[in-house]
């Protein structure tokens, strides 16, 4: 089994404004999330909310969860959560993509629903850029139309 990497320095400075509570939150989820997606890259934001995002991709854009921090609880943000099974009605939102799931207190975090979602998130990610992969791209390039030559 892969070991759960350490929070990064930016990370827990970032995390240091907010309740210990919360910050322990998403550490936390942090783990589940990187024991789910161990070869997933780890992006850590910060604008007016610190994020961590994961994704199989080198940009924040591609990512399939985050962990969002919020002064009292921490979300599991799904980016695309809207096309994802959902009969129990756990998710939260209601815009064209994204989904989420407040953790509220530790006993949150062991919710069966959280991994079952993070794991179909990855997989509905990776076959997205398997797709993207795999379609082919076809460039067309526009000239204006040929000159009539002159009889003489």
């Amino acid at each position: 089994m892969n070991s759960i990497p350490p929070p990064s320095e930016q990370l827990i400075e970032y995390l240091s404004p907010y309740d210990v509570r919360v910050g322990e939150l998403a550490l936390r989820l942090r783990e589940i999330v990187i024991s789910e997606a161990p070869d997933a890259n780890e992006i850590v934001f910060r604008s007016y909310a610190v994020s961590i995002i994961f994704s199989y991709t080198e940009k924040w854009t591609g990512g399939f969860c985050y962990v969002g921090v919020a002064t009292k609880h921490v979300n599991l943000g799904l980016i695309e959560g809207a096309r994802l099974d959902d009969p129990d009605g756990v998710l939260e939102g209601e815009g064209k993509q994204m989904r989420h799931i407040k953790i509220k207190k530790p006993e949150d975090l062991k919710k069966p629903y959280l991994r079952k979602f993070i794991r179909a998130a990855i997989k509905l990610c990776k076959a997205d850029l398997a797709e993207k992969a795999t379609r082919k791209i076809t460039k067309a390039k526009a000239t204006a139309p040929a000159k009539k030559r002159r009889s003489n």
